[in-house]
């Protein structure tokens, strides 16, 4: 299994409820919502996620364990034949 790292593109595996990044507003971001890794703490065990809308501005920011992502595939070139 591939490890998460620096700047991969994640997906929730769980509801999040937290504070809106700059507004401070409660939100909750839905089990599957994309992001990107933008710091891994703790030898690959935690990580900073950024969550960003459609025009790029980052809607929230939020420290998360490992178990809580799931990495994202864009092309095929990872495939293990078996």
């Amino acid at each position: 299994m591939n490890k998460i790292k620096l700047h991969d593109t994640v997906a929730l595996t769980e509801n999040i409820t937290m504070n809106q990044f700059m507004t401070d507003k409660k939100i909750v971001i839905p089990r599957g919502q994309v992001g990107t890794i933008v710091e891994v703490y703790s030898e690959e065990k935690a990580f900073e996620v950024e969550f960003s809308d459609s025009n790029g501005q980052t809607y929230a920011l939020v420290s998360l364990r490992a178990e809580q992502l799931i990495l994202l595939y864009y092309d095929t070139s990872n495939l293990v034949l078996i």
